[in-house]
């Protein structure tokens, strides 16, 4: 019995105090593992497609096909990843690579700064119909992309904007909706301190918005441009309706260049294309999590 009691001594002058861990101390630790067990099973859970890809990208085609499943490889095939970076021809991997990033950029870093300084607007000036405006702007996230497909291609066809890269850059001029929604929400967080005291030093709004809220809006900021580098990294649609394909980014590249000469896809090939196709996006997101965390906004005042 005493082996389930734990005691702990403190000490007080020339005594010690025994504390010893009663039911209720028990119970939360109960619920503390079982919590753990739970969020360990619901873990391996969503990490086992990914688990399945990765080590699928590693076999022969004789071990895909066979039954009962292999689970690890005998041999990990390497050459699977070279053979899924030289099968690319026109465009190679690294120009389709290299096209896919430029656009990235192209659309997410206008489309980031933009989306602040609307959010900005929205968040600290006072103005008539702001909020009818705002609520407006919000609908247009409930409207699905694919509704405004043929509508924006037509409007740009006319404009003879098609097979260029002007779509992307206009794209990011527009900013996003979600994007302001997000910085308005944060920046409407700001203490009021500090906008006053920018304002006695002599900033006018637009000094306020650089000098002030950008510095401090390091986690929004890293948020959307992750998620607008993972969402020009990994489309598909538009540069299939908007480029020709020797302008094709990786992802269209990829999409029909695994396949031997009877049209057959080639699973392992194709998985080990996905998985290097996967690396940059992590990479992003490995970069940015430092910065995503919340932090209030608060240097310069006094406690």
């Amino acid at each position: 019995m005493t082996s389930m009691v734990k005691a702990n001594r403190i000490p007080t002058g020339s005594r010690s105090v025994v504390r010893r861990a009663g039911p209720g101390v028990w119970s939360k630790r109960a619920g503390r593992v079982m919590l753990y067990t739970l969020l360990v099973v619901f873990l391996a859970f969503f990490m086992l497609p990914m688990f399945w890809l990765v080590i699928t990208a590693f076999k022969t085609p004789v071990e895909y096909g066979s039954w009962p499943i292999v689970i690890l490889p005998q041999r990990w095939q390497w050459k699977n990843f070279h053979d899924a970076v030289t099968r690319l021809r026109n465009p190679t991997y690294p120009n389709a690579a290299l096209r896919s990033l430029g656009l990235a950029a192209l659309n997410g870093i206008p489309d980031v700064l933009t989306s602040a300084l609307v959010g900005f607007g929205f968040a600290r000036h006072r103005a008539p119909g702001r909020n009818l405006l705002f609520t407006c702007m919000l609908a247009m996230i409930m409207v699905p992309g694919l509704i405004r497909t043929i509508p924006t291609f037509v409007i740009f066809a006319r404009l003879g904007l098609i097979n260029t890269y002007w779509p992307w850059l206009l794209w990011g001029l527009g900013s996003s909706p979600y994007f302001v929604f997000l910085f308005r929400q944060y920046f409407a967080g700001f203490p009021k301190e500090l906008e006053d005291a920018a304002e006695i030093d002599g900033c006018n709004r637009w000094a306020t918005f650089w000098r002030i809220f950008i510095p401090n809006a390091g986690p929004i900021l890293a948020v959307c441009s992750i998620f607008s580098f993972q969402g020009n990294w990994g489309d598909f649609f538009t540069p299939v309706i908007f480029l020709k394909r020797r302008q094709a980014t990786l992802a269209v590249a990829m999409a029909d260049a695994y396949t031997d000469p009877m049209g057959n896809q080639m699973i392992t090939l194709t998985l080990a294309g996905v998985v290097l196709f996967l690396i940059p996006a992590i990479i992003a997101f490995a970069l940015g999590y430092r910065y995503i965390k919340e932090v209030a906004p608060t240097s310069g005042l006094k406690g």
